[in-house]
């Protein structure tokens, strides 16, 4: 007998390939135990009942990767561990729209901060931020000018909200704002879950000449509590190759240049 065909074996299984990877998907390990879908969110839900792993959408990550008092799905913490390789790639392909003079906005999301990381060739740039975790990779290249905006700090994501923060950005403009997006929907636009956070947003797309948005195919048909902005406000967006060709037409179809990249 296969120790997979047993509940208890195929769960321990489960949490040994997370203590590997960080991070599991449904579909992964569908395949790799040869099991159902459904028996796979059973096993999910059970280990996340006895807290040894946190669900997020599509799969899970280890309950010991994240730190107990941020440890909710949608934090900063849990989402660095979702699509990473696909995160990676669009950081990649977001910062190719760069040169060398501009004056760009880097926003909290974690997609976004991988275009901070991603700066390696440039020499002259204005980097306005209001994430922590984008203003210490930009630092590092001992050459930027680096401005991180003044306000109140989210603990869930390091960054900086609130009327100070949106005071601060009225007295810029930048070439390129790289928008991270917690929720997109064509009917509904862009969302997020906190309303200090869609306001702020709200301030650096009117402050831009030109809107990135940055995000993976997991963000797509979802609708967050703080409405952002309709997405005729975008210029272009980067996304992963798992977006379908129909919501990909329609984005064309409303003059937003979209950018498929693959992990």
């Amino acid at each position: 007998m296969n120790i997979y065909d047993s509940a208890q074996g195929r769960r321990s299984a489960i949490l040994q390939k997370l203590r590997e990877d960080s991070t599991v998907t449904v579909g992964e390990l569908s395949k790799l135990f040869g099991v159902s879908e459904v028996t796979i969110r059973k096993d999910l839900a059970i280990l996340k009942e006895r807290k040894l792993l946190i669900r997020v959408h599509g799969g899970a990550i280890l309950e010991a990767a994240v730190p107990q008092e941020d440890n909710e799905a949608g934090s900063f913490n849990v989402n660095r561990f979702i699509n990473v390789k696909e995160k990676e790639a669009i950081g990649r392909a977001a910062a190719a729209h760069i040169k060398d003079g501009d004056t760009i906005m880097i926003d909290s999301g974690t997609t976004a901060l991988e275009v901070a990381r991603n700066l390696h060739k440039f020499r002259d740039l204005t980097i306005i931020t209001n994430s922590v975790n984008a203003m210490l990779e930009a630092v590092k290249y001992n050459r930027f000018k680096v401005i991180l905006l003044g306000g109140i700090v989210r603990s869930s994501s390091l960054s900086t909200v609130g009327a100070l923060a949106e005071s601060n950005l009225k007295l810029f403009y930048c070439d390129k704002l790289f928008l991270g997006v917690d929720s997109f929907s064509l009917e509904d636009g862009l969302s997020t879950p906190s309303v200090e956070e869609a306001s702020t947003n709200q301030v650096m797309i009117s402050r831009a000449r030109e809107v990135i948005a940055v995000f993976d195919s997991s963000k797509i048909n979802k609708r967050a509590l703080a409405f952002i902005s309709m997405p005729d406000k975008i210029n272009t967006v980067i996304i992963d190759n798992r977006l379908s060709p129909s919501v990909r037409s329609q984005l064309k179809a409303m003059n937003i240049n979209v950018e498929i990249v693959s992990a």
